[in-house]
């Protein structure tokens, strides 16, 4: 089998500064990228300027997740998609995790949830029940890094163009193809959602969205609802 190319896509909306730290951390891995995409939710000029200085291709978008990745995963030639936050700290051996999970009959996965920043005990429990949850076939949503195949991700039906949950459609379909794998390297995710809302607050209310969107409240009466915290970060687990 051929090595595997990877193009990531991350979709921006005016986190410049986010962007600047995730793509120094991934300029300083062995292994590159095929292609680093980057989503603007609409014109951005200071965005197209660091997005010129690092070497990543820029798109232009509306502010809407789904939409934004869907866009940047057509525009994709490699062979592999990676869809990561702004604000993700990835391994270094990311890629190189990625490429052995393809190579071995992975069609698609993710990593494994875990808080960036300092340790605490309360991190450590979050971080276990969210990795228990999609160990037992929760849906594994976008900040753990989801991955797959180009032509998976196509036949898959692709991330919805949608505000909230964007990626639960299409990690279910990814799993029914019987080939979408966990894997135990960690990705860094920001904590800053749960320090600014209250860890207790900020887990139950993603937890009381998921819940409602699986119960078939529209995802965006969902977003328009929780406008300050799900349009802004539009971001649950």
């Amino acid at each position: 089998m051929a090595t595997p190319t990877i193009a990531i896509v991350v979709p921006v909306l005016g986190d410049t500064a986010a962007l600047s730290a995730l793509t120094e951390r991934i300029h300083r891995w062995t292994t590159q990228p095929a292609e680093l995409i980057v989503v603007s939710a609409g014109p951005d000029a200071p965005l197209r300027a660091l997005c010129l200085e690092r070497g990543c291709r820029y798109l232009e978008s509306v502010a809407r997740r789904g939409t934004q990745l869907d866009q940047g995963a057509k525009e994709a030639t490699a062979s592999i998609l990676w869809f990561l936050h702004a604000d993700a700290e990835p391994h270094a051996a990311s890629l190189e995790a990625i490429a052995h999970a393809v190579e071995t009959g992975a069609e698609g996965g993710y990593f494994s949830f875990k808080f960036a920043g300092g340790r605490t005990w309360w991190k450590r429990l979050l971080e276990r029940l969210t990795n228990l949850r999609t160990h037992l076939g929760g849906t594994p949503y976008g900040d753990q890094g989801i991955f797959a195949r180009r032509d998976a991700y196509h036949e898959a039906g692709g991330f919805a163009h949608q505000a909230l949950f964007e990626e639960v459609a299409l990690v279910k379909n990814l799993r029914a193809r019987g080939h979408f794998r966990a894997l135990t390297l960690p990705i860094g995710v920001a904590p800053r959602r749960w320090e600014r809302d209250g860890w207790c607050y900020r887990s139950l209310t993603n937890r009381s969205l998921a819940i409602r969107y699986l119960l078939g409240t529209p995802a965006e009466r969902l977003a328009e609802r929780y406008k300050g915290m799900a349009v802004t970060d539009r971001s649950a687990h």
